[in-house]
Parts: C-alpha cells; structure tokens; sequence
C-alpha cells in the first residue's frame, strides 16, 4: 500500500485557517509564479514549487477530510479536487441525499475506516488526509506515514490548528525536504514509529 500523508498549507504558528474559517494569504503562493500547476490556467507557482508539488500531486490516488472541509466546499460539486479519484469523507452523518450520486466520494464514520477505504481504493498510490481534525486524529491512531506542510510567511494568532485538538506528543524524523519557494517553504517530515521496549 502506499503512503499515508497529512498535507496542508500553513501559517507560521501553525494555523491552517482563521477562527472565521477563512484562509487568508495561505494560498497566495499557489498564484505567484508562472510556471502552471495544473490545466487550469489558475494556478501558477515558482519552477522550484512546481518539481516539488506537481510530482507529489500525481501520486496521489485517495484524499481524505472531513465533513467540514465536505460542507465547505459541497464536495467541490462531485469533483475531487487536483485531479484526485477519489474522495473519502469522515462523518457520522453519510452522503447528503440526492448529492451527485455518481461522485467518486465514500463516505466513513471513523479515521481507521476512512485510511483503511482510501488504501483499498488508492491501491500503491498516495493517501492524503487533510491536516486539521481528521488529519490529527489519523496522527495519534499512528497511521500517519508522512507530514507534508507549505509554511507561509504569516502569523494567524489563533484559528484551526494544522494537527487539530491532538493532545499527545509524536515525533517526526529530521524533514527529508526543505525547500524554498516564492512566499512558501515545502517541508516534508517522516513520522518517527514508536517502539516498544523489550521485555
């Protein structure tokens, strides 16, 4: 099976969002290049962005976030987001009635069922889970393989954390990638696996 990775964009203090839910300049290094991301013609990064993201976004065969992020957005109206096949959503309430019933979205009530579906459907390709609640869950269940942030230049001072409410210390590994972009620093940390001591 593939990676599982948690991956968002990111203030500096670690927010992912206002406490208004609104993303600020988060973004804006998705839109500060030249060099296009996708086919869209919207999204334009720095070249050294687009060697570090573009390759990461074609591994990608689940992604998986909550409800919230779900409601937000309706779904993105049935079509994953990037380019991705398929979406697994965390809730305990199932697929709204009537909400495009042919999107290639499943809908779980736990983390553990939402990694476990996203593997199945995803097979040797990455699962993403966004940061945030779910994404801090999915951390201290210790099925997160991977960490993946796009730091940005701004402090929130308070807002949605980027590992949500975790509660627990976990350690990552040294960041295997620290590079530079324009108003965005992509690191990448591999989870450090707890040990058990011998008996």
């Amino acid at each position: 099976m593939g990676k599982v990775v948690m991956y968002s964009s990111v203030s500096v203090d670690g927010f992912i969002a206002d406490e208004k839910d609104q993303t600020g300049p988060l973004f804006d290094w998705l839109l500060s290049g030249d060099v296009p991301l996708d086919d869209s013609g919207v999204l334009k990064v720095s070249q050294t962005s687009y060697d570090y993201i573009r390759p990461y976004w074609d591994q990608i065969g689940a992604t998986i976030v909550g409800r919230h992020v779900f409601d937000m957005t309706n779904g993105w109206d049935g079509t994953p987001p990037a380019g991705v096949d398929h979406v697994v959503v965390v809730t305990h309430r199932g697929r709204p009635e009537g909400w495009y019933p042919e999107a290639p979205f499943s809908f779980v009530d736990s983390v553990e069922a939402a990694v476990a579906k996203a593997q199945e459907l995803a097979g040797e390709r990455v699962v993403e889970v966004a940061a945030g609640d779910v994404g801090g869950q999915v951390l201290a269940a210790g099925l997160i393989d991977e960490v993946r942030m796009d730091v940005v230049p701004v402090v929130f001072g308070s807002g949605r954390r980027y590992f949500g409410p975790i509660h627990a210390q976990h350690l990552l590994e040294d960041p295997d990638e620290a590079i530079q972009g324009n108003r965005v620093l992509h690191l990448r940390y591999r989870v450090r696996r707890q040990t058990l001591p011998a008996e």
